[in-house]
């Protein structure tokens, strides 16, 4: 087996679901990751899908998923195989921070997220009143829903991209990590069954 053989075998791939209340900047922070410039976005009515390449042998295959409620109901399709959930905030509508943190409770309890890896973006970091990740942090219970799991809340603002570098790299180092583990336990699995 020659060496290119080997190199191919051994590039990565792992699947993102992004998801967050409407307009809350998951399509602009999507594009803002991938083409590292601004980008005017349309309410996101079904999903948008990208891959983004992480150092020279790990690829993320971003799932974008329309945040309006009817959309909603239809989050628990994309679960399936997921290595990280990526989950948007808008960190200035405090009107609908509960909303928000209502979603998130219910979509960490689905059986396919079970030890998933999540990091927050605490999006729109611009805007003024907008809260921190230490508030962001506390107000989305994160230590209570995510104790059984690898998380991190990055304040981010997609417009200017500032935090999104640290955001990927996060995502990337939770999502290698969590399919490490996952190929250890089916390793285990299948030995154990003989």
């Amino acid at each position: 087996m020659g060496l290119q053989n080997a190199k191919a075998c051994s590039v990565k791939r792992a699947n993102i679901v992004m998801l967050g209340l409407d307009s809350a900047g998951k399509s602009t922070l999507l594009y803002r990751l991938r083409y590292e410039d601004d980008f005017l976005t349309m309410p996101t009515i079904g999903f948008n899908v990208d891959m983004i390449e992480v150092g020279k042998d790990f690829t993320l295959t971003f799932w974008d998923v329309g945040g309006q409620k009817k959309m909603r109901e239809l989050w628990s399709n994309f679960l399936e195989g997921t290595d990280g959930l990526l989950y948007v905030v808008d960190s200035s509508a405090k009107h609908r921070l509960e909303e928000s943190r209502r979603e998130f409770e219910l979509i960490l309890k689905n059986e396919s997220l079970k030890n998933v890896p999540v990091v927050v973006l605490a999006n729109k970091q611009d805007l003024p009143g907008a809260l921190n990740a230490e508030e962001i942090t506390r107000r989305f219970k994160m230590k209570k829903y995510c104790s059984d799991r690898n998380w991190y809340v990055q304040p981010c603002c997609a417009i200017t991209g500032q935090g999104l570098a640290e955001a990927l790299q996060r995502v990337a180092t939770f999502a290698r990590q969590y399919s490490k583990s996952k190929e250890t336990f089916t390793t285990l699995k299948e030995l154990s069954s003989f």
